[in-house]
């Protein structure tokens, strides 16, 4: 009974070509289910790791820019106070009164550059730290405690000078102080010999706020140093302060957030390539406490920092999207059986690579290829949503790039300019000299002029800081008004000024000071409280020939500003090249 029926069935089939058909086609579609629905998911796969990477890439920029907009300004002029030869002659004789002096001065100079309006410096051979905040608080009160190495405290101190040269950031709690900030450290050091270190910090709640807060979904931004400790996140909680004295085995690190030992090795790996090929980024998946995440590795050269971005992948990428995709084939294969290979490559396979050929060109930066014709389907809506994403990443790309010229732009205005005169600054004057010397010919000379306000220590301990500033703001607003043309005037430090004539003569370097001296002493100056004072200067000059250098120019100049200041003020004189520095044939003024 039961061959009867399967012989009437298998008789059906060997008559129906229809049921033939059917049934190759059946058999095909189950052959073909298995490798199609691994090939699916090796596709969503493919372009969710591609995504994910490509916006990693993009985040670590952002973050790097950022990261670097609020520090890198910061290590650059911590470092340049750190070669400051006042800053190194006051360490060698500490105790000196005018070396301390200029030394505090010059410190105090640059903490109103600083971001975070503060400084410190310790000086190695007796271990006193100096320190002012923002509001100037230990104005005149600078040495704020000293420094020992039996103090578990201080250890940073002696870790930072043992590294040589250069700048160390630090996130540290300061218990002497009361203050958590991203600490700059840079070691003032001349030929061998360290002789103290000297920076500044950065709040770390500012830091945070401005460099690792996001609002991007899914996505924790982190700074880690070499060793992996997190200098910087969003969770304070996993920051490891004190990381330059804490012993390795009781630090918290970014390894301590991965479950898996082999994940702790990959991303070791992936930090010692980041720095060594310099590559923009490099990610990968990784078990993060407990779940999967796409982790991605930058370096910051700058800092010797790495950036890590985590990002949970499915709260970017909506892997909702794919699956009418696969509905859709399903449908085409099973309605359209005897087409199902050929509408699958064609209808899918094709679009999908040229969506992630898509991809790829805006991950190697080229944007102009776009998926247009793709119709209103699913996949038509997932390359409608990478031409938006392709157009959004290159907007904010260009967007970095305009950010990053503005603030370029910002940083040299800041340092080649005097913040309190607006003029050139001592870093100003000095490259407007080298400019004189590039402009002229090979015989020509450079007048190079020193302007020193007469007596200005006893006015400005008679009259106080304020009514000091105010005569040193119109003695630049006058020296700018009376430079003409291709002549540059800078504030030299102090109550020291710059006048840089290219092309001069001696005739011509005569007439000037004439004109710069009547210039600057022929009315009083408004002080602050109405009063009005008059002023007088001593001038020194010299002409410089072509390549013979900034500071022999400045030294011929100092060397007739003293000669000046020696037959009575008010006056100027001028260094004869003919005879020796002692000036013996220099001009002074009637």
């Amino acid at each position: 009974m039961g061959q009867s029926a399967v012989g009437r069935v298998w008789t059906t089939i060997a008559r129906s070509l229809r049921l033939k058909v059917l049934l190759l086609v059946l058999g095909a579609l189950l052959l073909l289910a298995v490798p199609a629905t691994f090939a699916f998911q090796w596709i969503i796969g493919s372009t969710t790791l591609t995504l994910g990477t490509l916006f990693a890439e993009r985040q670590i920029l952002y973050d790097r820019q950022r990261g670097l907009g609020a520090l890198n300004r910061e290590v650059a002029l911590a470092e340049t106070l750190s070669r400051s030869p006042v800053i190194m002659d006051w360490a060698r004789a500490e105790s000196v009164a005018p070396l301390r002096n200029r030394g505090l001065a010059e410190l105090e100079h640059y903490r109103q550059a600083f971001v975070d309006g503060s400084y410190f410096f310790v000086v190695d051979a007796s271990g006193n730290y100096y320190f002012n905040d923002r509001d100037g608080s230990y104005t005149g009160d600078q040495l704020r405690y000293r420094l020992s190495p039996s103090n578990p405290r201080d250890g940073w101190y002696y870790a930072t000078s043992a590294m040589g040269p250069g700048c160390q950031l630090n996130v540290d709690n300061d218990d002497e102080l009361r203050v958590t900030k991203v600490w700059i450290n840079c070691v003032v050091q001349q030929g061998e010999d360290v002789l103290g270190v000297v920076g500044t910090g950065i709040d770390l709640s500012t830091f945070i706020r401005n460099v690792v807060e996001s609002d991007q979904t899914g996505v924790e931004s982190l700074f880690v140093d070499e060793g992996g400790a997190i200098q910087a996140t969003r969770d304070a909680s996993r920051i490891e302060f004190h990381s330059i004295t804490r012993q390795e085995e009781d630090r918290r690190t970014i390894f301590h957030m991965l479950d898996r030992a082999t994940d702790r090795a990959e991303l070791a790996d992936m930090m010692t390539v980041a720095r060594s090929e310099n590559r923009p980024v490099s990610a990968t998946f990784m078990r993060v406490e407990g779940r999967k995440r796409l982790v991605g590795v930058g370096y910051l050269d700058q800092l010797g920092w790495y950036n890590v971005t985590v990002m949970d992948v499915d709260a970017i990428i909506d892997r909702r999207l794919f699956l009418p995709v696969g509905a859709l084939l399903l449908t085409m294969m099973a309605s359209v059986a005897f087409f199902a290979v050929w509408l699958f490559k064609r209808s899918v396979l094709d679009r999908l690579a040229q969506a992630q050929a898509s991809l790829s060109s805006v991950e190697a930066g080229d944007f102009s290829r776009r998926l247009d014709g793709f119709g209103r389907d699913e996949i038509g809506r997932m390359a409608a949503t990478i031409n938006r994403m392709s157009s959004a990443v290159k907007l904010n790309r260009d967007e970095l790039e305009f950010a990053v010229r503005e603030r370029t732009q910002r940083l040299e205005s800041i340092a080649y300019l005097d913040s309190m005169c607006g003029i050139l600054n001592r870093r100003g004057a000095v490259d407007a000299f080298a400019q004189a010397e590039r402009a002229g010919g090979a015989d020509q000379t450079t007048g190079f002029v020193l302007v020193d306000i007469d007596n200005f220590k006893e006015f400005n301990d008679t009259h106080g800081h304020r009514a000091g500033d105010a005569v040193v703001i119109a003695v630049a607003e006058r020296l700018l008004a009376l430079t003409s043309e291709g002549e540059f005037c800078g504030r030299w430090g102090g109550d020291e000024f710059v006048v840089i004539l290219p092309d001069c003569e001696d005739y011509r370097l005569q007439a000037s000071l004439r004109r710069l001296h009547a210039g600057l002493v022929d009315e009083p100056v408004a002080l602050p409280d109405g009063s009005h004072l008059a002023i007088t200067v001593s001038m020194g000059a010299g002409l410089s020939p072509r390549g013979e250098g900034l500071d022999e120019a400045a030294h011929r100049a100092d060397l007739a500003l003293y000669r000046a200041k020696r037959s009575g003020r008010n006056r100027w004189a001028i260094h004869d090249p003919k005879h020796d520095v002692a000036l013996s044939d220099g001009f002074a003024a009637a």
